[in-house]
C-alpha cells in the first residue's frame, strides 16, 4: 500500500499529562490508521498510487468525497503528531520565529490568543491551523477532515506548517467537554523546532 502510518517520534504516554496514553493508542490506531486503510483503497488500481499525498488532495479533493475526508484525516494527522513534543523536551519558539511571529500577528501572545480563541469557536469538529498563503502567515480552521491544500471547495486555503485537531476523539477521555483546557495544554506541547523548519522550507528557497 503506498500509504502508512507514520511513525511516532514519542511513545503514546510521552505526551502526558497533556494527552492521555490511551487517547493517544485509539487516535493514532483506529482513528488515523482507518483513514490510511480507506485512502488506500480508493486509490488502488488508479494512477493516484504513484502520486504524493498533497497532490492527490489538490487534485482529488473537490470532487472525491471519499479522498477529501480520509485522504484529508491521513494528511492532517500526519502534520499533527509531528509538531507535538513531550513536555519534558518543550523548549519556546526560537528568537527567529518570534520576530516571524512579532512580523506577522504583533507578537507571539497575540498569535496565542488569536489561534486560541478561533479553536474555541470552532464548531463541532475540524481543524485550526497556522498556514502560509502568499508567504504570510494566517490562523484558519476547517470542518471534519478538510485540509487548506485542498484546491475550490471554499474553505481556508494556505500550506499548514501547525495544526491542532478539535474532533472530540482527540481530547474526549481526558478533557469531556473542557475543549479549553485541551488548548491550554496544546500550548505546552508543540514542537516549535519542527514548526520552525515547516516554515523556513516554505519561506527561504
Amino acid at each position: 500500500m503506498p500509504f502508512k502510518l507514520p511513525k511516532l517520534p514519542y511513545s503514546y504516554q510521552e505526551l502526558e499529562p497533556y494527552i492521555d496514553k490511551r487517547t493517544m493508542d485509539i487516535h493514532y490506531n483506529k482513528h488515523h490508521g482507518t483513514y490510511t486503510n480507506n485512502l488506500n483503497k480508493s486509490i488502488a488500481g488508479t494512477n493516484m498510487v504513484d502520486l504524493p499525498i498533497e497532490e492527490i488532495l489538490k487534485q482529488e479533493a473537490k470532487n472525491n468525497i471519499t479522498i477529501r475526508n480520509n485522504g484529508g484525516g491521513f494528511y492532517n494527522h500526519n502534520i499533527f503528531w509531528e509538531i507535538l513534543i513531550p513536555h519534558s523536551k518543550f523548549t519556546p519558539p526560537s528568537t527567529y520565529l518570534n520576530e516571524v511571529f512579532k512580523k506577522n500577528f504583533q507578537s507571539f501572545h497575540h498569535l496565542k490568543n488569536e489561534f486560541s480563541n478561533v479553536a474555541l469557536k470552532h464548531f463541532g469538529s475540524g481543524w485550526i491551523w497556522l498556514c502560509i498563503k502568499e508567504y504570510k502567515l494566517t490562523i484558519c480552521s476547517t470542518m471534519n477532515q478538510d485540509s487548506p491544500i485542498m484546491c475550490g471547495i471554499g474553505c481556508c486555503e494556505g500550506i499548514p506548517i501547525l495544526g491542532l485537531d478539535v474532533w472530540e476523539h482527540a481530547y474526549y477521555l481526558n478533557y469531556q467537554n473542557r475543549r479549553i483546557d485541551y488548548i491550554s495544554s496544546f500550548w505546552k506541547i508543540i514542537n516549535w523546532k519542527k514548526v520552525e523548519d515547516n516554515y523556513k522550507k516554505l519561506i527561504i528557497k
